[in-house]
């Protein structure tokens, strides 16, 4: 038996002194609401309505019964309230880059308060990302993929040292390739010799090393020189130092002060997608305005397969961003 179905029955018959309105009330056939309150006279029993006359009466017991049956029924619906207001307050895990915007990924958790969904940003690499969104335990993350299939893609260049004014500073924007880093005839070892290059650990993907380490080779680079990068800010403070180069976006770079030049291979970029947990909604889809801020926070651009915004530049992206505060 359903015992709050049938207790909705009962309360619903005495209050309206009706078996046709508490039907009415209830969206439910007058028979079933009839077979309800039997059930529960069979199940308490005794009779709660005194069916002999013209219009039903409670009888004593179920006045007796009727504060109590009340009483069952707000508690469950208080249940209800409560367990509605944990899952609108729950968090949703948001996978990311550790290189993200930190301005753009606040103004996602506003822009989460405003739906009703409270957002946490979990910085991880990209393969805990992904496995993230398999297992469940991420809502939405950006997924690494390669740049000509993903739907957005953020340039990848090298950071150095950075250019003293008057020193070649100009030539920021000038793009590098990777033959320019072969070592020199003659170059002795020790002291002197060409600085690593160290990969990040978002771009420690498999597919990416493997695309990298073969344009190194078509480069002439040895593959000694390719290494990981360890944590961030010895990476940088390495690559400022003048003792390595690293692979980064442009806005990681500036944001320390590195001078950057962006990779002439398209394909050593980072491509992304924005993507939701299985059985997240039906259609596995990520909220627009999420996805819009998601890849303003990596500085992504559309790729080939456009996305949120296709067609929007970068920084047509931030001036709406901007606009709406």
């Amino acid at each position: 038996m359903d015992l709050l179905a049938h207790l909705e029955a009962y309360v619903a018959t005495a209050d309206e002194v009706s078996f046709s309105r508490a039907a009415d009330r209830l969206g439910i056939a007058q028979p079933l609401l009839s077979r309800r309150i039997k059930t529960l006279e069979e199940h308490f029993g005794g009779s709660l309505f005194d069916r002999s006359r013209r219009q039903i009466v409670t009888t004593e017991l179920g006045l007796l019964l009727l504060p109590y049956a009340r009483d069952v029924l707000d508690r469950a619906q208080r249940l209800r309230q409560v367990a509605r207001s944990a899952r609108r307050s729950r968090v949703c895990a948001v996978g990311v880059p550790a290189d993200c915007a930190p301005a753009a990924l606040a103004r996602a958790l506003r822009a989460g308060t405003e739906h009703g969904i409270t957002l946490g940003m979990r910085e991880l690499p990209p393969l805990e990302r992904a496995s993230g969104l398999a297992d469940g335990s991420l809502g939405y993350a950006l997924v690494r993929e390669p740049p000509e299939q993903a739907a957005f893609r953020v340039p990848l260049g090298l950071a150095s040292a950075p250019v003293p004014e008057g020193d070649g500073g100009g030539a920021a924007r000038r793009t590098v390739h990777l033959e320019e880093l072969r070592p020199r005839r003659g170059r002795a070892a020790g002291p002197a010799a060409p600085p690593p290059l160290l990969l990040l650990a978002e771009d420690q993907v498999p597919y990416f090393e493997d695309r990298l380490y073969r344009a190194a080779a078509r480069a002439g680079l040895p593959e000694s020189r390719i290494r990981p990068a360890g944590p961030a800010a010895t990476a940088l403070a390495e690559t400022l130092a003048g003792s390595a180069l690293l692979l980064c976006t442009e806005p990681f770079a500036r944001q320390h002060g590195a001078h950057w030049r962006p990779l002439a291979d398209p394909a050593l970029h980072r491509g992304y997608d924005v993507s939701a947990a299985r059985g997240r909604d039906s259609a596995g889809t990520v909220p627009g305005w999420l996805a819009t801020l998601l890849v303003s926070a990596v500085d992504a651009a559309p790729g080939r397969h456009g996305g949120p915004g296709a067609g929007v530049g970068a920084e047509d992206t931030r001036a709406r961003l901007a606009a709406r505060g």
